[in-house]
Protein backbone atom coordinates (compact mmCIF):
# COMPACT_ATOMS: atom_id res chain seq x y z
CA UNK A 1 0.00 0.00 0.00
CA UNK A 2 1.03 3.38 -0.90
CA UNK A 3 -0.02 6.65 -0.11
CA UNK A 4 -0.17 7.70 -4.02
CA UNK A 5 -2.97 5.03 -3.73
CA UNK A 6 -4.93 6.34 -0.82
CA UNK A 7 -4.39 9.89 -3.08
CA UNK A 8 -6.27 8.42 -6.11
CA UNK A 9 -9.46 6.69 -3.41
CA UNK A 10 -9.84 9.65 -1.78
CA UNK A 11 -9.52 12.14 -5.26
CA UNK A 12 -12.31 10.07 -7.45
CA UNK A 13 -14.05 8.96 -4.10
CA UNK A 14 -13.00 5.09 -4.65
CA UNK A 15 -15.11 4.00 -1.50
CA UNK A 16 -18.39 4.22 0.66
CA UNK A 17 -18.99 7.53 0.85
CA UNK A 18 -22.33 7.39 2.41
CA UNK A 19 -21.21 5.99 5.51
CA UNK A 20 -18.56 7.66 6.59
CA UNK A 21 -17.57 8.22 10.43
CA UNK A 22 -14.40 9.66 12.17
CA UNK A 23 -12.87 7.86 14.26
CA UNK A 24 -14.62 9.06 17.23
CA UNK A 25 -17.98 8.15 15.99
CA UNK A 26 -18.98 11.29 14.59
CA UNK A 27 -20.56 11.33 10.99
CA UNK A 28 -18.89 12.93 8.04
CA UNK A 29 -20.28 13.95 4.42
CA UNK A 30 -17.92 15.12 1.58
CA UNK A 31 -18.92 18.24 0.12
CA UNK A 32 -15.81 18.88 -1.71
CA UNK A 33 -12.68 17.10 -1.71
CA UNK A 34 -10.42 19.61 -2.20
CA UNK A 35 -8.11 20.31 -5.13
CA UNK A 36 -4.87 17.64 -5.62
CA UNK A 37 -1.46 20.32 -6.23
CA UNK A 38 1.03 17.92 -5.11
CA UNK A 39 2.75 20.72 -3.78
CA UNK A 40 4.55 21.03 -0.43
CA UNK A 41 2.14 21.62 2.40
CA UNK A 42 -1.21 19.75 2.78
CA UNK A 43 -2.52 17.18 -0.07
CA UNK A 44 -5.60 18.64 -0.79
CA UNK A 45 -6.34 22.35 -0.20
CA UNK A 46 -9.66 23.85 0.05
CA UNK A 47 -11.91 20.85 1.03
CA UNK A 48 -15.61 21.79 1.98
CA UNK A 49 -16.23 18.58 4.64
CA UNK A 50 -19.25 18.38 7.58
CA UNK A 51 -18.46 16.53 10.51
CA UNK A 52 -21.47 15.52 12.69
CA UNK A 53 -23.09 18.77 12.38
CA UNK A 54 -20.56 21.35 11.56
CA UNK A 55 -19.81 22.05 8.00
CA UNK A 56 -15.49 22.75 8.34
CA UNK A 57 -13.63 24.40 4.80
CA UNK A 58 -10.08 23.86 4.74
CA UNK A 59 -7.24 21.29 3.78
CA UNK A 60 -6.96 17.43 3.70
CA UNK A 61 -3.75 15.41 5.17
CA UNK A 62 -3.40 11.76 3.86
CA UNK A 63 -1.15 9.13 5.27
CA UNK A 64 -0.75 5.34 5.35
CA UNK A 65 -0.99 5.85 9.20
CA UNK A 66 -1.96 8.37 11.71
CA UNK A 67 1.52 8.51 13.77
CA UNK A 68 2.95 9.25 10.29
CA UNK A 69 1.85 12.89 11.18
CA UNK A 70 4.38 13.11 13.95
CA UNK A 71 7.03 10.62 12.26
CA UNK A 72 6.96 13.99 9.26
CA UNK A 73 6.36 17.00 12.02
CA UNK A 74 3.52 18.02 10.91
CA UNK A 75 2.93 19.59 14.27
CA UNK A 76 5.62 22.02 13.94
CA UNK A 77 4.36 23.39 10.81
CA UNK A 78 2.47 25.90 10.44
CA UNK A 79 1.15 24.80 6.93
CA UNK A 80 -0.51 22.33 8.62
CA UNK A 81 -2.73 24.13 10.47
CA UNK A 82 -5.33 24.26 8.63
CA UNK A 83 -6.25 20.85 8.48
CA UNK A 84 -9.69 19.52 8.59
CA UNK A 85 -9.40 16.22 8.63
CA UNK A 86 -6.80 13.56 8.50
CA UNK A 87 -7.99 10.46 6.39
CA UNK A 88 -5.32 7.38 6.84
CA UNK A 89 -5.39 3.66 5.98
CA UNK A 90 -5.14 2.87 9.26
CA UNK A 91 -5.47 4.51 12.91
CA UNK A 92 -3.11 4.26 15.29
CA UNK A 93 -3.00 7.53 17.69
CA UNK A 94 -4.75 10.39 17.88
CA UNK A 95 -3.23 13.59 16.63
CA UNK A 96 -3.26 17.24 17.65
CA UNK A 97 -2.48 20.88 16.05
CA UNK A 98 0.06 23.27 17.91
CA UNK A 99 -2.74 24.78 20.09
CA UNK A 100 -3.78 20.90 21.78
CA UNK A 101 -7.32 20.80 19.59
CA UNK A 102 -7.76 17.01 18.05
CA UNK A 103 -7.92 16.95 14.31
CA UNK A 104 -10.46 14.55 12.99
CA UNK A 105 -9.01 11.08 11.58
CA UNK A 106 -10.62 9.40 8.58
CA UNK A 107 -9.72 5.57 8.55
CA UNK A 108 -10.33 4.60 5.13
CA UNK A 109 -9.70 0.97 4.74
CA UNK A 110 -13.31 0.25 6.35
CA UNK A 111 -14.55 1.65 3.41
CA UNK A 112 -12.87 0.66 0.35
CA UNK A 113 -14.18 -2.30 -1.54
CA UNK A 114 -12.29 -5.75 -1.47
CA UNK A 115 -12.03 -5.29 -5.23
CA UNK A 116 -10.53 -1.71 -5.41
CA UNK A 117 -7.96 -3.16 -3.28
CA UNK A 118 -7.38 -6.51 -5.49
CA UNK A 119 -7.46 -4.78 -8.59
CA UNK A 120 -4.38 -2.25 -7.00
CA UNK A 121 -2.40 -5.24 -5.77
CA UNK A 122 -2.68 -7.30 -8.69
CA UNK A 123 -1.71 -3.76 -11.18
CA UNK A 124 1.17 -2.90 -9.15
CA UNK A 125 2.56 -6.50 -8.91
CA UNK A 126 6.24 -6.42 -10.31
CA UNK A 127 6.10 -7.79 -13.55
CA UNK A 128 9.17 -8.75 -15.92
CA UNK A 129 9.06 -4.98 -17.81
CA UNK A 130 6.36 -2.65 -16.73
CA UNK A 131 3.51 -3.38 -13.88
CA UNK A 132 0.16 -3.49 -16.15
CA UNK A 133 1.90 -5.68 -19.33
CA UNK A 134 -0.26 -8.52 -18.46
CA UNK A 135 -3.63 -6.65 -19.06
CA UNK A 136 -2.71 -3.80 -21.66
CA UNK A 137 -4.70 -5.70 -24.05
CA UNK A 138 -7.45 -5.57 -22.17
CA UNK A 139 -7.72 -1.72 -22.24
CA UNK A 140 -10.42 -0.50 -24.97
CA UNK A 141 -9.29 1.67 -28.14
CA UNK A 142 -10.84 4.44 -27.13
CA UNK A 143 -9.25 4.75 -23.64
CA UNK A 144 -6.22 4.20 -25.49
CA UNK A 145 -6.59 7.03 -28.39
CA UNK A 146 -7.90 9.78 -26.09
CA UNK A 147 -4.43 8.76 -23.57
CA UNK A 148 -2.20 8.45 -26.53
CA UNK A 149 -3.07 12.04 -27.38
CA UNK A 150 -2.46 13.19 -24.13
CA UNK A 151 1.18 11.80 -24.10
CA UNK A 152 1.72 12.85 -27.35
CA UNK A 153 1.23 16.24 -26.29
CA UNK A 154 3.03 15.69 -23.24
CA UNK A 155 6.23 14.68 -24.79
CA UNK A 156 5.33 17.70 -27.18
CA UNK A 157 5.25 20.26 -24.41
CA UNK A 158 8.70 18.97 -23.02
CA UNK A 159 10.35 18.98 -26.43
CA UNK A 160 9.03 22.52 -26.15
CA UNK A 161 11.57 24.15 -23.46
CA UNK A 162 14.74 23.51 -25.35
CA UNK A 163 13.40 25.07 -28.28
CA UNK A 164 12.59 28.50 -26.24
CA UNK A 165 15.17 28.91 -24.70
CA UNK A 166 17.40 28.63 -27.74
CA UNK A 167 14.77 31.14 -28.96
CA UNK A 168 16.02 33.26 -26.60
CA UNK A 169 19.48 32.21 -27.22
CA UNK A 170 19.36 33.40 -31.02
CA UNK A 171 17.26 36.95 -30.03
CA UNK A 172 13.91 34.99 -31.13
CA UNK A 173 15.26 34.29 -34.46
CA UNK A 174 13.40 31.49 -35.07
CA UNK A 175 15.67 30.08 -38.80
CA UNK A 176 18.37 30.07 -36.41
CA UNK A 177 16.55 27.72 -33.78
CA UNK A 178 15.83 25.60 -36.63
CA UNK A 179 19.29 25.36 -37.93
CA UNK A 180 20.33 24.19 -34.13
CA UNK A 181 17.68 21.50 -33.99
CA UNK A 182 18.41 20.00 -37.51
CA UNK A 183 22.25 19.80 -36.25
CA UNK A 184 21.22 18.47 -33.25
CA UNK A 185 19.90 15.67 -34.99
CA UNK A 186 22.05 15.61 -37.44
CA UNK A 187 24.20 14.12 -34.87
CA UNK A 188 21.96 11.59 -33.51
CA UNK A 189 22.34 10.40 -30.56
CA UNK A 190 26.38 10.16 -30.48
CA UNK A 191 27.02 13.20 -31.89
CA UNK A 192 23.69 15.36 -31.57
CA UNK A 193 25.30 17.39 -28.38
CA UNK A 194 28.54 17.92 -30.60
CA UNK A 195 26.54 19.22 -33.50
CA UNK A 196 24.28 21.32 -31.42
CA UNK A 197 27.44 23.19 -30.36
CA UNK A 198 28.95 23.49 -33.27
CA UNK A 199 25.81 25.06 -35.19
CA UNK A 200 25.55 27.73 -32.34
CA UNK A 201 29.20 28.37 -32.40
CA UNK A 202 28.56 29.84 -35.92
CA UNK A 203 26.38 33.25 -35.63
CA UNK A 204 23.61 32.74 -38.28
CA UNK A 205 23.74 35.38 -39.96
CA UNK A 206 26.84 34.16 -41.38
CA UNK A 207 25.16 30.78 -42.48
CA UNK A 208 22.97 33.06 -44.02
CA UNK A 209 24.96 34.62 -45.90
CA UNK A 210 27.30 32.26 -47.12
CA UNK A 211 24.61 29.90 -47.91
CA UNK A 212 25.06 30.50 -51.83
CA UNK A 213 28.65 28.59 -51.50
CA UNK A 214 28.11 25.02 -50.13
CA UNK A 215 31.86 24.78 -49.72
CA UNK A 216 31.71 27.43 -47.35
CA UNK A 217 29.29 26.66 -45.46
CA UNK A 218 31.20 23.22 -45.30
CA UNK A 219 34.30 25.12 -44.33
CA UNK A 220 32.39 26.41 -41.26
CA UNK A 221 30.53 23.15 -40.13
CA UNK A 222 33.70 21.14 -40.64
CA UNK A 223 36.13 23.94 -39.32
CA UNK A 224 34.43 24.22 -36.21
CA UNK A 225 34.01 20.20 -35.77
CA UNK A 226 38.12 20.32 -35.74
CA UNK A 227 37.84 18.45 -38.68
CA UNK A 228 40.35 20.32 -40.51
CA UNK A 229 42.97 20.95 -37.87
CA UNK A 230 45.15 18.16 -39.55
CA UNK A 231 47.46 18.60 -42.93
CA UNK A 232 46.23 16.55 -45.59
CA UNK A 233 47.12 15.86 -49.38
CA UNK A 234 44.07 15.87 -50.29
CA UNK A 235 42.73 19.04 -52.72
CA UNK A 236 39.38 19.47 -51.06
CA UNK A 237 40.56 19.28 -48.05
CA UNK A 238 43.32 22.00 -48.30
CA UNK A 239 40.19 24.48 -50.49
CA UNK A 240 38.30 23.97 -47.32
CA UNK A 241 40.91 24.76 -44.94
CA UNK A 242 41.55 27.95 -47.22
CA UNK A 243 37.92 28.87 -46.79
CA UNK A 244 37.66 27.85 -43.42
CA UNK A 245 40.44 30.60 -42.21
CA UNK A 246 39.14 33.07 -44.92
CA UNK A 247 36.08 33.12 -43.36
CA UNK A 248 37.16 33.20 -39.87
CA UNK A 249 39.06 36.42 -40.54
CA UNK A 250 36.29 38.04 -42.98
CA UNK A 251 33.63 38.05 -40.26
CA UNK A 252 36.19 38.60 -37.21
CA UNK A 253 35.09 35.30 -35.26
CA UNK A 254 37.24 33.39 -33.10
CA UNK A 255 38.18 29.52 -34.43
CA UNK A 256 35.64 27.44 -32.14
CA UNK A 257 36.67 23.59 -31.55
CA UNK A 258 33.92 22.81 -29.04
CA UNK A 259 34.82 19.17 -28.44
CA UNK A 260 35.84 15.93 -31.04
CA UNK A 261 32.99 14.58 -32.80
CA UNK A 262 32.86 10.97 -32.79
CA UNK A 263 33.44 8.31 -35.91
CA UNK A 264 33.62 5.07 -33.72
CA UNK A 265 30.72 2.95 -33.65
CA UNK A 266 28.71 4.37 -36.43
CA UNK A 267 27.77 3.24 -39.88
CA UNK A 268 29.79 5.12 -42.34
CA UNK A 269 26.74 7.03 -43.71
CA UNK A 270 26.55 8.24 -39.82
CA UNK A 271 30.02 9.63 -40.31
CA UNK A 272 30.46 13.44 -38.93
CA UNK A 273 31.68 14.12 -42.01
CA UNK A 274 28.84 13.01 -44.17
CA UNK A 275 25.90 14.38 -42.00
CA UNK A 276 27.68 17.97 -41.81
CA UNK A 277 27.90 18.17 -45.49
CA UNK A 278 24.10 17.35 -46.07
CA UNK A 279 23.39 19.67 -43.45
CA UNK A 280 25.93 22.16 -45.64
CA UNK A 281 23.74 21.27 -48.94
CA UNK A 282 20.59 21.22 -46.76
CA UNK A 283 20.92 25.18 -46.17
CA UNK A 284 22.39 25.68 -49.42
CA UNK A 285 19.53 24.88 -51.50
CA UNK A 286 16.54 26.46 -48.57
CA UNK A 287 18.10 30.11 -47.63
CA UNK A 288 14.60 30.60 -45.76
CA UNK A 289 13.79 26.64 -44.26
CA UNK A 290 11.88 27.93 -41.07
CA UNK A 291 9.80 29.96 -43.55
CA UNK A 292 8.64 26.65 -45.68
CA UNK A 293 8.79 24.34 -42.61
CA UNK A 294 6.29 26.58 -40.40
CA UNK A 295 3.89 26.06 -42.73
CA UNK A 296 3.54 22.51 -43.63
CA UNK A 297 0.91 20.96 -44.07
CA UNK A 298 1.71 17.79 -46.09
CA UNK A 299 4.67 14.87 -45.52
CA UNK A 300 5.11 15.05 -49.33
CA UNK A 301 6.38 18.28 -48.84
CA UNK A 302 8.29 17.82 -46.04
CA UNK A 303 10.44 14.92 -47.89
CA UNK A 304 10.56 17.10 -51.05
CA UNK A 305 12.03 19.47 -48.72
CA UNK A 306 14.89 17.07 -47.13
CA UNK A 307 15.93 15.45 -50.74
CA UNK A 308 19.24 16.27 -50.44
CA UNK A 309 22.73 14.52 -50.54
CA UNK A 310 26.18 15.23 -49.54
CA UNK A 311 28.57 17.29 -51.49
CA UNK A 312 30.06 15.59 -54.68
CA UNK A 313 33.50 15.04 -52.87
CA UNK A 314 31.74 12.73 -50.66
CA UNK A 315 30.21 10.34 -53.22
CA UNK A 316 33.27 8.40 -53.08
CA UNK A 317 34.72 9.47 -49.59
CA UNK A 318 33.71 8.73 -45.63
CA UNK A 319 36.75 10.78 -44.71
CA UNK A 320 39.40 12.77 -46.31
CA UNK A 321 42.39 11.15 -47.97
CA UNK A 322 40.26 7.93 -48.06
CA UNK A 323 38.60 7.10 -51.16
CA UNK A 324 35.55 4.28 -51.12
CA UNK A 325 33.18 3.11 -53.88
CA UNK A 326 31.34 5.78 -55.42
CA UNK A 327 27.52 6.15 -53.73
CA UNK A 328 25.27 8.65 -53.77
CA UNK A 329 24.46 9.65 -50.37
CA UNK A 330 21.31 11.06 -49.95
CA UNK A 331 19.00 11.65 -46.85
CA UNK A 332 17.05 8.55 -46.35
CA UNK A 333 13.64 8.07 -45.74
CA UNK A 334 14.10 6.64 -42.59
CA UNK A 335 16.33 9.94 -41.37
CA UNK A 336 14.09 12.35 -42.65
CA UNK A 337 11.37 10.47 -40.11
CA UNK A 338 13.67 11.10 -37.36
CA UNK A 339 14.32 14.90 -38.82
CA UNK A 340 10.11 15.16 -38.92
CA UNK A 341 9.50 13.66 -35.19
CA UNK A 342 12.69 15.11 -33.22
CA UNK A 343 12.61 18.61 -34.76
CA UNK A 344 9.93 19.60 -37.34
CA UNK A 345 6.76 18.53 -35.69
CA UNK A 346 8.06 20.08 -32.22
CA UNK A 347 9.26 23.20 -33.92
CA UNK A 348 5.94 24.08 -35.58
CA UNK A 349 4.29 23.16 -32.48
CA UNK A 350 6.32 25.78 -29.99
CA UNK A 351 6.04 28.10 -33.11
CA UNK A 352 2.30 28.01 -33.39
CA UNK A 353 1.38 28.03 -29.77
CA UNK A 354 3.85 31.17 -29.41
CA UNK A 355 1.70 32.52 -32.08
CA UNK A 356 -2.02 31.44 -29.83
CA UNK A 357 -2.48 29.18 -33.25
CA UNK A 358 -4.15 25.76 -32.71
CA UNK A 359 -2.44 23.06 -34.99
CA UNK A 360 -2.74 19.97 -32.39
CA UNK A 361 -5.11 17.48 -35.25
CA UNK A 362 -2.98 18.68 -38.42
CA UNK A 363 0.49 17.46 -36.19
CA UNK A 364 -1.66 13.86 -35.33
CA UNK A 365 -2.47 14.19 -38.63
CA UNK A 366 1.15 14.66 -39.93
CA UNK A 367 3.00 11.64 -37.51
CA UNK A 368 0.02 9.48 -38.62
CA UNK A 369 1.40 9.27 -41.96
CA UNK A 370 5.22 8.97 -40.81
CA UNK A 371 6.38 5.38 -40.12
CA UNK A 372 7.30 4.46 -35.94
CA UNK A 373 10.00 4.28 -34.66
CA UNK A 374 11.91 0.38 -34.52
CA UNK A 375 13.33 0.08 -31.15
CA UNK A 376 12.95 -1.82 -28.40
CA UNK A 377 10.49 -0.14 -26.00
CA UNK A 378 8.46 -0.44 -29.41
CA UNK A 379 9.24 -4.58 -29.54
CA UNK A 380 7.82 -4.90 -26.24
CA UNK A 381 4.62 -2.87 -26.05
CA UNK A 382 4.16 -5.18 -29.46
CA UNK A 383 4.66 -8.53 -27.62
CA UNK A 384 1.98 -7.42 -25.36
CA UNK A 385 -0.83 -6.20 -28.03
CA UNK A 386 0.12 -2.54 -28.22
CA UNK A 387 1.26 -2.43 -31.65
CA UNK A 388 2.57 0.84 -33.18
CA UNK A 389 0.90 1.56 -36.81
CA UNK A 390 2.88 5.34 -37.01
CA UNK A 391 5.07 8.07 -35.36
CA UNK A 392 2.27 9.47 -33.54
CA UNK A 393 1.14 5.98 -31.57
CA UNK A 394 5.30 4.81 -30.92
CA UNK A 395 5.82 8.49 -29.91
CA UNK A 396 2.70 8.52 -27.28
CA UNK A 397 4.36 4.93 -26.30
CA UNK A 398 7.77 6.24 -25.34
CA UNK A 399 6.44 8.81 -23.31
CA UNK A 400 4.26 6.41 -21.66
CA UNK A 401 7.27 4.02 -20.79
CA UNK A 402 9.31 6.72 -19.93
CA UNK A 403 7.45 8.86 -17.97
CA UNK A 404 5.38 7.17 -16.50
CA UNK A 405 6.09 3.21 -16.41
CA UNK A 406 9.17 3.76 -15.54
CA UNK A 407 8.43 5.81 -12.69
CA UNK A 408 5.41 3.82 -11.49
CA UNK A 409 3.45 6.52 -12.00
CA UNK A 410 0.28 4.08 -12.52
CA UNK A 411 -2.05 6.13 -10.82
CA UNK A 412 -1.71 9.30 -13.00
CA UNK A 413 -1.97 6.76 -16.18
CA UNK A 414 -5.26 6.51 -17.88
CA UNK A 415 -4.57 2.90 -18.53
CA UNK A 416 -4.18 2.14 -14.78
CA UNK A 417 -7.25 3.69 -14.01
CA UNK A 418 -9.13 2.06 -16.11
CA UNK A 419 -7.77 -1.06 -15.03
CA UNK A 420 -8.29 0.16 -11.28
CA UNK A 421 -12.04 0.19 -12.13
CA UNK A 422 -12.44 -3.37 -13.40
CA UNK A 423 -14.45 -5.47 -11.17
Amino acid sequence: MKEDFLHYLWKFKKFDTLNLKTSNGEEIMIVNAGQYLELAGPDFFNAQITIGNQKWAGNVEIHLKSSDWYVHHHERDAAYENVILHVVWEHDTEIFRSNNTEIPVLELKKYVDKSTIENYQSLMTPKSWIFCEKQLNEIDEFTLRNWQERLFFERLERKSKPIYELLEQTNKDWEAVLFCLLAKNFGLNTNGETFLKIAQSIPFSIIRKESFEVENLEALLLGNAGLLDAEKEDNYFKDLKFRYFYLLHKYQFEKKIVEPVQFFKHRPDNFPTIRLSQLANLYHLHQNLFSNISTFNSIKSIYEIFEVSASGYWQNHYQFDKESPKKNKKLSKSFIDLLIINSIIPLQFAYAKSQGKEISEDLIQLLNEVTPEKNAIMDKFSSFGIKSKNAFESQSLLQLKNEYCNKSRCLECAIGMELLKKN
